[in-house]
C-alpha cells in the first residue's frame, strides 16, 4: 500500500539523512520511477524532501532531520498524516507505521498529526454513475475537524436551504463525492460537502465524542443509505456485454445471478421504487426484458405510453 510505503521512505531517509531513488527502491522492493514518484509525493505534501543532483547526490531531509521527526514543521507532520490517513483503516500494517510515526514526533506536534490521520475516510464504492471534482471547500473543512473548532454552515438540502452551527467530526470520500459527518444539536448528521453553499469557521470550540471512530460513524451512515435504496428489487434479462453499463448505473445495487445459453444474463436490481428502476431501465427499449416485478414492468409501460402521447 503507497500511504505505507511512504511512511517507511521517510523513515529511511531519517535513518540515513540521504538515499537514492535506486537505493530506495531496492529496499522497499519496488521500481525506480516508484520510488522516484514516491519521494516527489512527499516533497509535493510539504515534507521537507529535496533532491541534490551531481555526483554523490539523493533525496535528503533539509537540516538533517533525524528518528526524533525534529526537522518537520507542525504543518509539514500533519502534510505525512494527510498521505496516509486514509488508507490506515484497510491496513494493520500502516496503522503500526502510523504509531511508530507518532511516536518519533515531538510531543507538541502529535495531537494534530493524529486528527489529520483521522479525519478523512475513503468509500471507494459509488452513489452515483459518476464521481464529481474534489469540492474547493474540503481542506477549510478538514482544516476545522483538525483543529476541533465550530462551523457555520449555509445549507442546501432536499427541502430547502437552511443555517447550521455544526461540530464537524470528519470528511469522507465516496468515490469523488465528500461528505461532511458533523455533530448537531439534534444529534450526528451527514451532509454533502457539494450541497454547502458557505462555511464560516468561527473560534468555539467543537464538540467531538471522546470514542468517536469515523470509519465506524460511515458504516452506520451506509447501512441506512442503502437499506433506503434497496427497497424495491428487481429482475431484469440484458444482453451479457451490457452488464457493466447496468453496474455504472446501480452500483453495488446490481447482481448477475445466472448466465443463460443466449450470451444474456439474469441480473436483480434495486432501488428505492419501482419507478426509479423504470427511469433506469427506459432508455434501454428493447435490449432489456423485465421479468419481475409486475410493478416495474407498470411503470415501464407507462414511461413508454408517455413519451409515444408527448412526441408521436
Amino acid at each position: 500500500m503507497r500511504a505505507d510505503r511512504l511512511i517507511s521512505a521517510l523513515l529511511i531517509l531519517q535513518s540515513r539523512g540521504r538515499v537514492t531513488a535506486a537505493e530506495l527502491a531496492k529496499e522497499l522492493e519496488i521500481s525506480v520511477p516508484t520510488a522516484r514518484r514516491d519521494l516527489e509525493a512527499l516533497s509535493s505534501a510539504g515534507i521537507p524532501v529535496y533532491p541534490q543532483s551531481g555526483r554523490g547526490g539523493g533525496w535528503q531531509l533539509v537540516g538533517d532531520a533525524r528518528t526524533d521527526l525534529s526537522g518537520l514543521s507542525a504543518s509539514e507532520a500533519q502534510a505525512l498524516f494527510l498521505l496516509a490517513g486514509p488508507a490506515a483503516a484497510a491496513s494493520d500494517e500502516v496503522k503500526t507505521a502510523l504509531r511508530k510515526l507518532v511516536r518519533a514526533l515531538p510531543q507538541t506536534f502529535r495531537e494534530h498529526a493524529e486528527a489529520a490521520a483521522a479525519a478523512t475516510a475513503v468509500d471507494p464504492t459509488s452513489w452515483s454513475a459518476l464521481g464529481r471534482p474534489r469540492p474547493a471547500r474540503v481542506d477549510e473543512l478538514h482544516d476545522a475537524v483538525i483543529r476541533r473548532r465550530r462551523v457555520a454552515l449555509s445549507y442546501r438540502g432536499v427541502r430547502g436551504s437552511s443555517e447550521r452551527l455544526v461540530d464537524p467530526w470528519g470528511l469522507v470520500d465516496k468515490d469523488g463525492v465528500w461528505y461532511l459527518i458533523a455533530g448537531t444539536e439534534h444529534g450526528q448528521r451527514t451532509f454533502r460537502v457539494d450541497r454547502i453553499i458557505d462555511a464560516a469557521i468561527t473560534d468555539l470550540p467543537a464538540n467531538r465524542p471522546a470514542n468517536f471512530d469515523l470509519d465506524a460513524a460511515w458504516r452506520d451512515v451506509v447501512g441506512v443509505v442503502e437499506q433506503k435504496r434497496s427497497r424495491t428489487w428487481a429482475s431484469v434479462k440484458i444482453a451479457a456485454r451490457f452488464v457493466p453499463i447496468l453496474r455504472d448505473q446501480f452500483g453495488m445495487h446490481c447482481h448477475v445471478e445466472q448466465r443463460l445459453a443466449d450470451d444474456r444474463c439474469v441480473v436483480t436490481l434495486a432501488a428505492p421504487t419501482p419507478l426509479d428502476i423504470a427511469r433506469h431501465l427506459a432508455g434501454w427499449g428493447a435490449m432489456v426484458e423485465v421479468v419481475e416485478p409486475e410493478t416495474v414492468r407498470e411503470q415501464l409501460a407507462r414511461i413508454g405510453a408517455e413519451l409515444v402521447g408527448r412526441n408521436a
